[in-house]
Order: C-alpha cells, then structure tokens, then sequence
C-alpha cells in the first residue's frame, strides 16, 4: 500500500482524487476516441481547458457540475468496455444509430441529458446480459 491509497484502493485526499478522475477521463477519451472538442461539450469544460487535461497542466475540481460529468463520462466507457471488450466494436456502437436512445450515442452525450441516458441505457444494458 502506498501514502496515497487506503485499504480497499480508496484515495486519501481531493488532489488524489481529482488526479485520478482527470487520467481516467484522458484514458477513456482516448481508448473511445472521442475529440477534445466533444470531450469539452460532454463535461462542460471550454476546448482550451480540455486542451490543458490532456497536458497534464489541468485537473478537474471536485464538487464542480464538470466533476459529476466526468465521473458519467468515465462510467459510460467502463459500461460500454465491460459489455463489448472490445475498443473498435466501442468506438462503432458510439457513432452508429441507436434506435433505443433515438441517435448517435456519442452526439447524445454531448449534452447533460444524453449522457444520463446513455449511461442509464447501458447500465441496463449490462445488467441483463
């Protein structure tokens, strides 16, 4: 175990935190290959602070609405990988027609409301599999 995690894998402290959530959210983009500039519409971050996440030169602050964005936009991509394991098949279900969520998944996500829906619509997914 190391200074910066307790038992169980849980970070000590804010910083901790927000550097995880930052390099997962990096992690997930690039694995989902999801632009910076649609990254910044999902989590409501400007393109040029995206741009500086992706730098190592941001992170995000936790107790922000771009916080909890994050935190869905993470989930949506841990969903997605656990129920196609594969990158590729990934990246074609987020742009392709989605007749149950009525659009491209990925454009959905570009607002609040998508992005709740998509992670709600693969939640389930996943749970009856």
């Amino acid at each position: 175990m190391n200074a910066t995690s307790r038992p169980g894998g849980r970070v000590n402290s804010a910083s901790d935190a927000a550097a995880v959530l930052t390099k997962a959210v990096k992690r997930a983009s690039e694995h989902m290959n999801v632009s910076q500039s649609a990254l910044a519409k999902m989590i409501g971050l400007s393109p040029a602070t995206v741009s500086r996440l992706f730098n190592g030169e941001y992170q995000l602050e936790r107790d922000s609405k771009q916080w909890e964005f994050a935190v869905l936009f993470v989930r949506a991509f841990r969903s997605l990988d656990s129920i196609v394991a594969n990158e590729d098949t990934a990246r074609q279900w987020l742009r392709g027609e989605n007749l149950a969520l009525n659009g491209q998944p990925i454009k959905l996500m570009e607002h609040a409301e998508g992005l709740v829906r998509v992670v709600q619509y693969l939640d389930a997914s996943r749970g009856t599999v």
